[in-house]
């Protein structure tokens, strides 16, 4: 006989009851935030680049799939990049799969992430169904075979993939694909972050964020007043604010400059080490939040800076080893195709006012986003960094100088 459920007597908001994370998925969260660092790095130094977004979560099951397809150093190299190479691939492949399945359940966390992932392989080949199984248990990898014949009809189909996954949040992939005799990774999301407490949905106004010294565009500019983590580093001249994420099982941080200047300076400065040691300098206090209230949608192929962190055979048309893919050796990494949109928004949980009648509230901290900054979505549970990049050029209209 059944027992009848007893109502749960908790209120709705509480956070859902903690489950643990097993050892092999704090590993892989350790890694892949080692990751995060190396790889923004890495396209921080490509000047065609201005906004950076990537997860380096996703990243990391990428290279898990580049793992589970290849064979002897082309395998090696992926599990090299990621830092895992005294790992076995039972280890890697389920501690990758919790790790992001934790990290983006919407319900416990209470933030919309919505995460594609898609493998194109010419159409000439076929894939082994011990592959097409194992990728989409550990790495929720759908396949499908693209011909690049017609190559507006195969352009137009990954882009509507991706649309589609991400509820149209993501227009578009790519606009071309140069090689179109390998295998295309598609990483197509969808994240808005849900404050902690959220912003006022009324008192929207548009202001200039200034690109640089002499070029500004519109943009919508929300604000808010509460209680932060907040840090100034006066000997490199920035502020750092810690904005916690529904539930506050992840939150968003703000590393930004006191200047309109070019990133290279604090970018110098982004270590893992580095951020450590801002976290631990934050102290709660009353600071007044404007934020852009913008979507913020970047394509990156990973290609070539996954090349530059050492993955240099699996996207080597001559030395490439998938052969787990199709059972030969016939295909090469020719893309990674790495895409996101993100959006910044008022929507949050209501905030509590009675902290208006407190004093520290009169005489807050200035954070105002007005100029290129960099940041990073953190979460609290794992440790993992789940967004890292930078915000340069926001979409908006150019503003007229008033010199």
């Amino acid at each position: 006989s059944q027992r009848k459920p007893v109502a749960d007597k908790k209120p709705a908001a509480e956070a859902p009851v903690e489950r643990k994370i097993s050892e092999q998925a704090n590993t892989l969260a350790d890694k892949s935030a080692g990751l995060a660092f190396n790889l923004y790095q890495t396209m921080a130094k490509d000047k065609n680049i201005e906004n950076i977004l990537v997860s380096p979560v996703v990243v990391a099951s990428s290279l898990g799939l580049v793992n589970l397809a290849g064979k002897a150093s082309t395998a090696a190299q992926a599990k090299s990049v990621l830092s895992v190479d005294k790992l076995s691939d039972d280890h890697i492949n389920s501690g990758l799969s919790e790790l992001l399945n934790e990290v983006s359940n919407s319900t416990a966390r209470n933030v919309t992430w919505k995460i594609g992932n898609r493998l194109y392989g010419p159409s000439s080949i076929s894939f082994t169904d011990d592959f097409v199984k194992s990728s989409k248990k550990h790495y929720n990898y759908e396949h499908s075979k693209i011909n690049f014949r017609d190559k507006r009809s195969a352009l137009r189909s990954i882009n509507e993939w991706a649309a589609q996954t991400t509820d149209g949040k993501l227009p578009e992939v790519t606009s071309d694909v140069e090689k179109t005799d390998g295998a295309l990774i598609v990483n197509a999301m969808f994240f808005k972050p849900h404050w902690e407490e959220k912003f006022h949905h009324k008192m929207v106004d548009n202001r200039g964020f200034m690109v640089t010294r002499s070029f500004t565009v519109s943009v919508p500019m929300m604000h808010r007043t509460g209680f932060y983590n907040y840090y100034e580093d006066e000997t490199n001249t920035l502020q750092i604010l810690e904005m916690p994420l529904a539930h506050k099982l992840s939150s968003m941080i703000f590393i930004m400059p006191h200047q309109v200047e070019p990133l290279d300076r604090v970018e110098k400065l982004l270590t893992r080490e580095q951020v450590k040691t801002w976290i631990g300098k934050l102290t709660k206090r009353a600071v007044a939040v404007s934020l852009p209230k913008v979507s913020l949608e970047v394509s990156h192929d990973l290609q070539k800076h996954l090349g530059d962190l050492g993955l240099t055979e699996a996207i080597d048309k001559s030395k490439a080893d998938l052969s787990k893919i199709s059972g030969k050796k016939d295909l090469y990494l020719a893309n990674v195709f790495h895409a996101a949109a993100l959006e910044f928004d008022t929507d949050g949980k209501p905030f509590d006012s009675d902290i208006y009648g407190r004093e520290e509230l009169r005489t807050p901290k200035l954070f105002y986003v007005d100029h290129p900054f960099i940041f990073l979505i953190k979460d609290n549970k794992t440790d993992s960094v789940l967004f890292i990049g930078r915000l340069i050029r926001p979409k908006g209209e150019k503003m007229r100088d008033e010199l």
